[in-house]
């Protein structure tokens, strides 16, 4: 299992924006073996790219229409290229560079409306 991360208090974690998004469109990264590229409806009328390193885990096809949980407010950053605007929320059984890694992506489990708020 992973090492605890150090406790933060409830208002550094009130600043986080996590948002129910719809991938719209789900491709291999041009640039990385390892990222996907994906465009989501975050419910803000504009499509909005995130780059995620799941592609050992998930096909591009199969992500296309799912619901998933993303961190809307961090800061834009270029990756190996490509313009990422959030995260996408995922869990994992075993830290980052170990061999045998489980990523499960955070789904809601009913339909709701992109943009919606998780709290």
């Amino acid at each position: 299992m992973a090492e605890a991360k150090p406790e933060i208090a409830f208002d550094e974690f009130a600043k986080v924006d996590l948002r129910v998004a719809k991938v719209i469109k789900a491709e291999d990264h041009p640039n990385a073996d390892r990222l996907l590229k994906l465009q989501v409806d975050d419910g803000s009328g504009e499509p909005r790219q995130i780059c995620a390193g799941v592609k050992a885990y998930y096909k591009p096809e199969d992500l296309v229409g799912k619901h998933i949980v993303i961190v809307a407010n961090l800061a834009a950053r270029k990756i190996r290229g490509e313009e990422s605007r959030g995260m996408l929320l995922a869990a994992s059984d075993a830290s980052k560079g170990e061999e045998e890694r489980n990523v499960v992506l955070m789904m809601p489990m009913s339909e709701i409306a992109p943009g919606s708020i998780v709290s």
